[in-house]
């Protein structure tokens, strides 16, 4: 597939600056033939799975992924057994144990997995999520003898530990085992745990370094469930009832949805929707969701209340939620989720205003830094990460976003773009000695600045990655996967479409493209600035559509002035539940005027 693609309706440069593009070059259309004619299904979702590098052998099993065919022997992550026979020691013995989680939904749903596994055999942990502002990430020297002064004799960090030598050192030399359950990245001096699992660490070949910390710890369970099996242990817990919580981390993480990830979600949505688990349950009752529990749900519903604990409130309501069976006190956990969620939308707005102002100044007279680098006292700690993935998006470049404290230093989060591994150049960054603190994976990172810092990190960073980041925007050009008209785009197409899913990161929703269309009744609604409006094609059919975020910017603009012409246009497709009836709507992605 290495020929030029042709222009997608001739679109050599669209309202946002961009090339459409087919995404499929001829050998991928002959792919995608092949597969439609293998297994039955639509050219367009055939299409749809050629253009995600699925192959014509491949695609069967593809369109249903089962948790068995896909898991692989957990014994293959490096100290997996070690990990599982100490920790299945410890439930047999029934041992005081630990629980040290991360603040963010990956942490609290592998905590809470945990939690719940340990349940089963009346075991109830310690827990403790640090406070993102007084404690930071990861562990510390003093919640360590907190937890060790209260009889812990085991210790498991979840989401996190993996750079964390001083306080694992500590709990050892204090005479207690700790086990690493991560997944973040690092370099090769790791800490001296007792077990250290993650998939990212060097010597670990499994090739599994797309789990989240919620799929780490699913393995683990795995592992320990054989450890005890073989030790004789009966009435083992029936993890694929778990599944749930693996899909809400999975998709929250925003790690890839390939491979074993895709079969989580799949199989974990299908559990979610039973409603077994009271916490998630609840939190979809308190986000309003209509229709039954989808990625887009888990992402930007439910993930968003549990991330607001650990940004602005009590970092360790999430964990708790997804770990309780009362259905009373889950109700009264979302609501103050829920409440903390939209106090922390108001905060977020105005930060990211003030971000955004600074950003196109920078920006305004050239094509600006390769990566964003902004900071201020103004900007709440809890909220820098969602600064950064605003900034990403409106500037098209990786961004950093810190919040200054009044003795100089600085936190701050990182969001990047495919292409560009933001976690591997922080972690740079503090070999060099440049930054006391910080660690992420590709695509987000966090900060810890000391006075000073600021513009030699910003220096660093646009250093390390200028070229990936340049490679990266050069192959912006926006892939098309069909052409498709407003009577076309139905219910049914969706559903056939779903088999190709769940979509998000690592395998993106399908970009479909609306030749000749108009944009009728735009206005901005919402507190976000969304601009909503009914994509209308010659012929009168409409969709209702939604550009998210876009009142400011050239696509709000067009909409709102031009929309009325005819213009073709470019989005994804998804189903919406309105009191008990599904119905299709557009999410806007670019404009590109028709040809004069």
């Amino acid at each position: 597939m290495l020929e030029t693609r042709r222009n997608f309706l001739d679109v050599s440069q669209s309202v946002l600056g961009r090339a459409w593009v087919d995404r499929l070059d001829i050998a991928g259309s002959r792919l995608a033939t092949a597969i439609s004619q293998r297994t039955g299904i639509s050219d367009i979702v055939a299409r749809i799975l050629a253009g995600r590098g699925v192959e014509l052998d491949a695609a069967e099993a593809y369109l249903e992924p089962t948790i068995r065919n896909l898991m692989p022997d957990p014994s293959t992550l490096t100290q997996m057994d070690d990990l599982a026979t100490r920790l299945a020691q410890a439930v047999a013995d029934n041992e005081s144990i630990a629980l040290f989680g991360d603040y963010d939904v990956d942490g609290a749903s592998s905590c809470a997995l945990m939690v719940r596994y340990l349940a089963h055999f009346g075991l109830t942990p310690q827990v403790h999520i640090p406070d993102r502002i007084f404690e930071g990430y990861g562990p510390n020297i003093a919640a360590m003898d907190k937890l060790i002064d209260a009889g812990a004799t085991l210790i498991i960090t979840l989401d996190c530990g993996t750079t964390s030598d001083g306080p694992i050192a500590h709990a050892r030399n204090r005479g207690v085992d700790v086990l690493v359950i991560d997944h973040h990245l690092s370099d090769h001096d790791l800490p001296p745990a007792t077990a250290l699992v993650n998939p990212n660490r060097p010597d670990d070949i499994s090739g599994l370094g797309y789990l989240c910390a919620a799929g780490v710890t699913f393995m683990v369970l795995v592992a320990v469930n054989r450890a005890l099996r073989q030790r004789g242990d009966t009435g083992l817990p029936d993890l694929l009832r778990l599944l749930d919580i693996v899909a809400l981390g999975t998709v929250c993480d925003v790690v890839p949805l390939v491979g074993l990830n895709r079969a989580f979600v799949i199989r974990g949505l299908e559990v979610a929707r039973r409603g077994d688990n009271r916490g998630m349950s609840a939190l979809a009752l308190a986000s309003r969701v209509s229709g039954p529990l989808n990625p887009y749900h888990l992402g930007f519903l439910i993930g968003p209340r549990i991330n607001a604990g650990g940004r602005i409130g009590n970092a360790a309501l999430g964990t708790q939620l997804l770990s309780l069976d009362d259905e009373h006190q889950a109700l009264v956990i979302a609501a103050k989720l829920d409440e903390l969620n939209t106090e922390r939308q108001r905060i977020e707005v105005e930060a990211v205003e003030e971000a955004t102002a600074v950003a196109a100044a920078e920006i305004v007279s050239g094509e600006g830094p390769p990566v964003l680098v902004l900071a201020s006292a103004n900007w709440h700690p809890g909220v820098v990460g969602l600064i950064a993935a605003r900034l990403k998006e409106r500037f098209e470049r990786p961004a950093f976003a810190i919040a200054l404290h009044p003795d100089g230093t600085g936190t701050g989060s990182g969001r990047s773009m495919p292409g560009v591994d933001l976690g591997s150049a922080v972690i740079a960054a503090v070999e060099t000695g440049l930054i006391p603190k910080g660690g992420g994976h590709a695509m987000a990172a966090g900060v810890t600045l000391r006075p000073g810092d600021l513009g030699p990190f910003r220096s660093f960073i646009a250093d390390q990655l200028s070229q990936s980041v340049a490679t990266a925007r050069a192959a912006s050009a926006l892939k098309i996967d069909a052409a498709l008209t407003a009577r076309g785009a139905t219910v049914d197409l969706l559903h056939t479409i779903e088999r190709a899913g769940p979509f998000g990161s690592g395998n993106p929703a399908p970009v479909f493209a609306f030749p000749a269309h108009r944009a009728r009744f735009a206005q901005v609604v919402g507190k976000g600035g969304h601009v909503s409006f009914s994509l209308t094609s010659e012929d009168g059919a409409r969709l209702k559509a939604i550009a998210f975020r876009a009142a400011g910017t050239p696509l709000g603009d067009m909409l709102l002035r031009d929309g009325e012409q005819s213009l073709h246009f470019a989005g994804s497709l998804a189903i919406d539940h309105y009191q008990g009836r599904e119905q299709v709507q557009f999410r806007l992605i670019d404009i590109a005027r028709l040809p004069r």
